[in-house]
C-alpha cells in the first residue's frame, strides 16, 4: 500500500483540532463555535434577515433557523417578523448576547495564542495569512463583510 500526504486532510485535521478546542473553551459560556460566531455576525450586521444571516454563512435557511430557535430560548438573540416581508423574521442580538461579545473575544484571543505557542508565533501569523487568502480565493467573506 502506498503511503500519501494529503496537504488537504491535514488543514481539514487542523481545523478540527482547533474547533474542538475552541469548544471546550466555549463551553462555560453556554456556547459552541458556530453561535459563538453567529453572535459576532449579528453585532456587526445589526438586524438582519434570517435569510441574508443564512448567506452570509452559506447555510440552508433551515439550517439557520434551527440555530436561531436554539439561540432565542436561550435568550441571545432576538426574533421578529420583517414588517417588508411577511414570511420572514429579522434577528438582533438581546442584551445578554451583546453581554457575551466581550467574553468570546477573549475565546478567540486565547485560541490565536494558544496556536501561536503550538507552532511559533511568527509561523502562526503566516499560516493565519494565507489561511486568509485561500478563504478570498475560494470566494469566501467573513459573515457581515459581504
Amino acid at each position: 500500500m502506498t503511503s500519501r500526504r494529503h496537504f488537504f486532510h491535514l488543514l481539514l485535521h487542523s481545523a478540527h483540532l482547533m474547533e474542538d478546542e475552541l469548544a471546550r473553551r466555549l463551553k462555560p459560556l453556554g456556547i459552541g463555535p458556530r453561535q459563538a460566531r453567529v453572535i459576532e455576525a449579528l453585532d456587526r450586521m445589526g438586524q438582519v434577515s434570517q435569510a441574508r444571516l443564512a448567506r452570509a454563512f452559506g447555510i440552508t435557511q433551515a439550517s439557520m433557523s434551527t440555530m436561531t430557535t436554539r439561540m432565542i430560548a436561550k435568550g441571545y438573540i432576538a426574533r421578529q417578523s420583517d414588517p417588508e416581508d411577511s414570511r420572514g423574521n429579522l434577528l438582533s442580538l438581546t442584551e445578554t448576547g451583546r453581554s457575551l461579545l466581550s467574553e468570546i473575544d477573549t475565546v478567540w484571543s486565547s485560541m490565536d495564542a494558544f496556536a501561536a505557542e503550538a507552532i511559533g508565533k511568527e509561523r502562526f501569523e503566516s499560516m493565519a495569512r494565507e489561511a486568509g487568502a485561500l478563504r478570498d480565493a475560494l470566494g469566501g467573506t467573513r459573515p457581515g463583510d459581504e
